[in-house]
């Protein structure tokens, strides 16, 4: 009887627009653009149920959540548990039509009956797959280009940030982000088709496909692509130590091995430097053990690490060869061997 009903007032309710849906995401997957669905609305987040859910609605999502096109439609179950456990259900027989821009445009039944979380609708999309500089001197300068599929299609300065920029460089291997902006003359400017998504990047994501993006109609022409220039990666070593973990700090420029300054240095550039090397933690010392003093250059100063960063070329610091301090003051570090 209980079913019946069920049944009969899902009939008897017309499905509404869903105007107070404040956010969706996908969770569970490898990657944003595959996982459970999870939207918020009427305040709280919650599930999709998989009853009415269908290509057109996975396509819908896809184009929200900046993905690439919809790929399939999955049961949310085969992403874990749903936390937290108290959270419900909350929409169903959700009807796209697949032309809209987001899900907050389609109808839906808000008003769930009988859907448990074994019932979870998931998706997957085609994801944003690789980032390039292109037409830049080296693989850490250049236009920012973006792929989807086999196609790669230039980005727009105005939908861009420098913290995009933090994100690109960290996600190439580059070092630190130094400037962004729009370029480009005929020889440098892209030639086929622009992102038309804005990019809202934290500054803390590790690639690009991590940060949210939004559709956004714009008439932009090549002449705005984006310009990004990142610090090339530069490789270092200890020496003056008994081991390849242990020693004074150098880093290698423009082709040469150049010192560190202690100045603003702290453990947590210790740790970068450490797991750089592929060493196990620093050694705090009462006394910190001399390797010598450097000769030449002093390369880095006001080296300002939080410790998360993987590569030293990720912390802050000066500009390359701008310090005061003398060799006495070069950095040590004494990571454990492994």
């Amino acid at each position: 009887m209980a079913l019946l009903l069920s049944l009969v007032l899902a009939i008897c309710i017309r499905p509404g627009i869903l105007g107070s849906l404040s956010g969706v995401q996908l969770v569970g997957g490898d990657h944003r653009c595959k996982g459970r669905v999870e939207v918020r609305y009427g305040g709280q987040w919650g599930t999709v149920c998989d009853d009415g859910w269908d290509m057109n609605d996975v396509t819908v999502l896809c184009r929200e959540l900046g993905c690439g096109p919809a790929k399939v439609t999955i049961t949310g179950t085969l992403f874990g548990p749903v936390t937290p456990k108290d959270q419900k259900v909350l929409l169903q027989m959700v009807g796209c039509d697949g032309t809209e821009e987001s899900l907050s445009q389609c109808e839906a039944d808000d008003d769930v009956f009988n859907c448990r979380h074994d019932e979870d609708a998931g998706a997957e999309c085609e994801f944003l797959e690789i980032v390039r500089l292109a037409g830049g001197p080296t693989h850490c300068q250049g236009r920012v280009e973006v792929k989807f599929g086999r196609d790669w299609s230039s980005v727009c300065k105005a939908g861009w940030s420098f913290a995009a920029t933090k994100v690109v460089c960290r996600q190439l291997g580059c070092g630190r982000a130094i400037l962004t902006r729009r370029c480009c003359n005929k020889a440098t400017q892209g030639q086929g088709d622009i992102w038309l998504r804005k990019a809202l990047c934290s500054g803390q994501e590790v690639r690009l496909e991590d940060c949210l993006s939004e559709v956004w109609d714009h008439n932009c022409t090549h002449n705005e692509d984006t310009w990004v220039e990142c610090e090339d990666p530069f490789d270092l070593r200890l020496v003056g130590g008994e081991s390849r973990c242990a020693g004074r700090l150098e880093v290698l420029h423009k082709g040469e091995w150049g010192s560190v300054c202690d100045d603003s240095w702290r453990q947590a550039a210790d740790q970068v430097v450490c797991r750089q090397l592929g060493c196990g933690e620093p050694v705090s010392l009462p006394v910190r053990r001399r390797f010598g003093r450097g000769h030449g250059r002093i390369w880095l100063d006001e080296v300002k690490c939080s410790g998360s960063e993987q590569s030293l070329e990720q912390c802050p610091h000066r500009l390359w060869g701008y310090h005061d301090c003398d060799h006495q003051e070069d950095v040590t570090v004494v990571c454990k061997e492994q």
